[in-house]
């Protein structure tokens, strides 16, 4: 093996451990300890993230309109995996509102951002945020409808990620600069939210079974197999420069969101094959992924 295959086994390995590590000690802490991860997750809903998410988007450096064409991008991958998959669901026999929102809303905040980070830098967060931005919309709004069609879509402006993109955007737009302490602070609560997502992901991961393992395992292929062939499609139309084009090829690759088990367990839709699909997916994350990075690296 010569000296470049190793630096990038190395690379990948630098990239992944991270994130498989702090997943470990929440399964592990939450065996033992059985904490309640519901007013943590609730706080990254309302504050961490948001704070993470106006931190990147108020900055000087970030400019919206370099990101339009990936947003878009990002946009057909969602809804293109579910459109592509759709007619699947009746030949694997498993109910398209059950097995389609997970194959199109994927782990774009848990994993997806601290991914891109450890995988492309600093740099790269914005872009991260951009997709996880696009995939959330999605996921609160055409998602929430597929499960229910009499969901008004117009509650997601309530929702403090929502604002905070918006002041953001505003923010960035009107060229205004925080107070150094007061930018200090959001940024400080901003770093919170990624370590907390991941270590929520594997508390969550002891809350469901595999009883369901077999739409469980089609959902950990299908899933970044859509989201590739996707990606690959959208990229001979808009012949994306090649840094968002890694970007978009990490975003299609990603396994289903854990959020995909809470809003089925809500609107009682399968919660517990959902959470299988979710679980093997993550799962089958620790090949697909570090698959992946040997690519785009």
């Amino acid at each position: 093996m010569d000296a470049t295959s190793l630096s990038l086994i190395e690379r990948i390995f630098m990239t992944v451990f991270p994130l498989v590590a702090i997943v470990a000690v929440g399964y592990f802490y939450g065996r033992k300890l059985h904490p309640n991860m519901a007013v943590p997750n609730q706080l990254n809903m309302d504050v961490f993230t948001p704070a993470l998410i106006f931190s990147v988007l108020s900055a000087k450096s970030f400019d919206l309109m370099a990101y339009q064409e990936l947003a878009l991008a990002g946009v057909a991958v969602v809804i293109g995996s579910g459109l592509l998959l759709l007619p699947l669901c009746r030949l694997i026999g498993i109910h398209p509102k059950t097995f389609l929102p997970p194959m199109m809303f994927s782990n774009s905040g848990n994993l997806g951002l601290p991914l891109a980070v450890l995988a492309f830098g600093e740099q790269a967060l914005p872009a991260a945020v951009v997709l996880f931005l696009v995939e959330n919309l999605l996921h609160f709004t055409l998602g929430i409808y597929m499960l229910d069609h009499r969901t008004n879509p117009w509650h997601i402006l309530r929702m403090p990620m929502i604002l905070a993109t918006i002041a953001g955007l505003v923010w960035s737009g009107l060229g205004l600069e925080l107070y150094p302490a007061l930018q200090t602070f959001i940024d400080m609560l901003g770093e919170i939210a990624i370590p907390l997502m991941l270590f929520a992901l594997g508390v969550r991961m002891l809350s469901v079974d595999l009883s369901n393992w077999r739409s469980g395992m089609l959902g950990a292929v299908l899933c970044p197999l859509s989201g590739l062939i996707m990606v690959l499609a959208i990229q001979q139309v808009l012949q994306l420069e090649p840094q968002h084009l890694a970007y978009l090829i990490l975003f299609g690759a990603l396994p289903p969101a854990v959020l995909n088990y809470m809003v089925a367990e809500r609107y009682n839709q399968e919660p517990q094959q959902v959470a299988s699909i979710v679980l093997l997916g993550n799962m089958g994350s620790l090949i697909i992924i570090p698959a992946t990075l040997a690519f785009i690296l």
